[in-house]
């Protein structure tokens, strides 16, 4: 049931004849009834435009537009609106066809007044019964809301959640989730506009100055019609229906806010739907501050990664960069062999220190010519080192397989394990062929770098043997494709 400013439910009743139409008006009006009226269906139409009612009283028969067209309008132009039917006894069957059409009862003339307040508590009570359902509904609902936005560690994520739920369950043409900035103001970080939307319709652009400020003054803002364009800096080229916004706030602080805004005629935002959004600010507040610690420390896990990549480079010039590209070709192979995004990332982070182990072997790396037989025991000890290095790390963890592993072969006559076929992690398998590539088609202190055709016939015939096919044979694809397009961008590429 609509909530008016004195909760007094609203009546519009619709009568060519001036007596009955100024008779039910002063009597609903003395039972407590806000009641307008209308001549005919046209006239009523009008009313319905540019109010919100709960009840339409409306006669059959009338000039211009009769009670059954205004029904087939009424459930276009205000579809919440319960209406009742006035007819006469020949008319009956009629009144009977227009509740099957939608219309909630009908009183016959000539009629009792007291009838006819009976009628209308019936229904209001049925709309109250509705909404309280529909209240419980959207409750549940947004519980379910937040529950899903704990659940993640993804601010885009926990903010498209936010917004769904505003569009979804509260039925929002808009909905526009604010984030502070760090340095004492606020942007939107987020946009989402619902189905209903005509296309090409410009919704307007927040004024978060405020929006903030209200919601500093009051804790909340509920505005209908045109007063919620004072929250608008940019005004919509569409009829403002209602606002809503609620901050979000993590203790006392306050990191954002949401807001809502509804543009389609009669759907309106009450003060159940800005309390059921508040509901979801609190978690949505702490999911939001608890995503962004979380990039702020994956931020420091690629920093750290990088850093120690570079690190490994450092320790031999003819390898420089040798860790970026051998990364660079296992994303490009992951991605070919169809590996989820969250799995191409575990591949591309091994790939960037799958020689992290080499720092604990002390060699001589840039000496002319090939390592000693001594020495080459001494450096297949790297993967090992690398385990050790990272384990220790517990965020790292994820990356162990792919460095300790990545000198396996197919055959089982890699180390440090000796491991054979599918017993070798796919991310070291990946890892294998982009690191033998690299190797084969870069300078090193004992050799030119091989041609590009060359390496990649080398990688095919050791499918089988020192590579898992399936890996190798993807390769073959993936690389030339790759290789393809840098060279369209401008970018370097092995001879």
């Amino acid at each position: 049931m609509r909530q008016g400013v004195e909760d007094r439910p609203r009546v519009l009743v619709v009568d060519d004849e001036k007596m009955i139409r100024d008779m039910l008006a002063e009597f609903l009006g003395m039972e407590g009834y806000e009641v307008r009226t209308a001549e005919d269906g046209v006239a009523a139409i009008s009313e319905l435009q540019q109010k919100e009612f709960d009840l339409v009283i409306s006669d059959l028969k009338m000039p211009r537009m009769g009670g059954i067209a205004l029904l087939e309008e009424i459930g276009k132009t205000a579809p919440s609106a319960l209406t009742v039917i006035m007819t006469g006894f020949g008319t009956v069957e009629t009144a009977i066809d227009a509740m099957k059409r939608g219309a909630y009862d009908y009183v016959l003339k000539p009629f009792k007044l007291d009838e006819v307040v009976h009628v209308l508590k019936r229904g209001l009570e049925k709309q109250r019964m509705a909404a309280e359902n529909m209240r419980l509904r959207e409750a549940l609902s947004l519980y379910k809301v937040s529950e899903a936005i704990a659940a993640s560690l993804s601010l885009d994520q926990v903010l498209e959640t936010v917004g769904d739920g505003c569009i979804d369950e509260l039925r929002a043409d808009l909905a526009s989730t604010w984030l502070d900035d760090g340095e004492g103001g606020f942007f939107e970080r987020q946009r989402l506009v619902g189905p209903d939307v005509p296309s090409g319709a410009y919704l307007g652009r927040v004024a978060e100055r405020a929006v903030f400020e209200r919601l500093r003054a009051d804790g909340q803002l509920l505005e209908q019609g045109t007063a919620g364009l004072a929250f608008f800096a940019e005004k919509p080229d569409v009829p403002l229906v209602s606002t809503l916004a609620v901050p979000l706030r993590v203790q006392a602080r306050t990191i954002g806010c949401i807001v809502a805004a509804s543009y389609t005629p009669n759907k309106r935002f009450d003060e159940g739907q800005r309390k059921l959004l508040s509901i979801i600010g609190s978690p949505a507040a702490a999911a939001i501050e608890n995503a962004r610690l979380y990039e702020d420390l994956q931020a420091t896990f690629q920093q750290t990664i990088e850093g120690l990549a570079k690190a490994i480079d450092k320790m031999d010039r003819y390898t420089s960069g040798h860790s970026d590209r051998v990364a660079v070709y296992a994303v490009v192979l992951a991605k070919e062999l169809g590996l989820s995004a969250a799995q191409v990332e575990i591949v591309r982070q091994s790939a960037l220190m799958h020689d992290i182990g080499k720092i604990g072997c002390v060699l001589n790396l840039n000496k002319p010519g090939k390592l000693t037989v001594d020495e080459y025991e001494s450096f297949k000890k790297h993967p090992s080192y690398g385990r050790d290095i990272l384990d220790p790390i517990k965020f790292l963890h994820p990356l162990v397989p792919g460095v300790h592993l990545h000198h396996e072969r197919w055959d089982g006559r890699g180390y440090p394990l000796g491991l054979v076929g599918a017993d070798i992690p796919l991310v070291a398998r990946i890892i294998s062929v982009a690191d033998t590539y690299d190797a084969m088609t870069s300078d090193r202190s004992y050799r030119r770098a091989l041609p590009h055709k060359v390496a990649l016939s080398e990688v095919k015939r050791c499918a089988g043997s020192q590579f898992d096919p399936e890996v190798a044979n993807a390769f073959h694809g993936c690389i030339e494709t790759y290789r393809g397009e840098q060279s369209a961008s401008g970018s370097k590429v092995p001879a």
